[in-house]
């Protein structure tokens, strides 16, 4: 199974293409709300493999898309791992969007995926507004992806 359109486009929109430094050309690397050095498209990992750093130099917008693709391929070969039970295209590509921002340890203990294989997919579902916290903190904009990814992850 693989990442749709709706679940590319929430991870996009809430990621953001963000310039860490705007007068340099091409896309610096940033700190995350929590203070993670990230580039692109909320990657954390460079190219090369290693780590984002503060000092990692900076990529194009095309590099930003390969970073994308390989962490999205990545997230939605672990999120089928997990799976005990079949799920839409839908169901999992809210839950690729969510492990893609939450890191897949995360996912992997966690409650909505517990019920979620156990068929239990209205109270899984439930579990989305959880996710809202990042550095101990309620972020609006996770109360609002969220919410997306809630919604995606409920629709037929």
């Amino acid at each position: 199974m693989i990442l749709n359109e709706q679940g590319l486009s929430i991870i996009k929109d809430f990621e953001g293409l963000v310039d860490g430094d705007p007068d340099t050309p091409g896309l610096d690397p940033y700190l995350d709300p929590v203070g993670i050095p990230t580039i692109g498209w909320g990657s954390i990992w460079g190219s090369d493999g290693r780590r984002v750093t503060m000092d990692h130099p900076p990529i194009s917008k095309n590099e930003a898309e390969r970073l994308l693709a390989r962490e999205v391929r990545h997230t939605e070969r672990y999120v089928a791992r997990l799976l005990k039970v079949p799920v839409t295209s839908n169901q999992f590509s809210a839950l690729v969007s969510l492990t893609y921002n939450i890191g897949s340890g995360n996912l992997q203990a966690s409650t909505l995926l517990r019920l979620l294989n156990r068929n239990q997919v209205n109270k899984a579902a439930d579990e989305f507004p959880k996710w809202r916290r990042a550095g101990g903190r309620i972020l609006l904009g996770l109360v609002r992806r969220r919410a997306v990814e809630r919604q995606l992850f409920l629709t037929p």
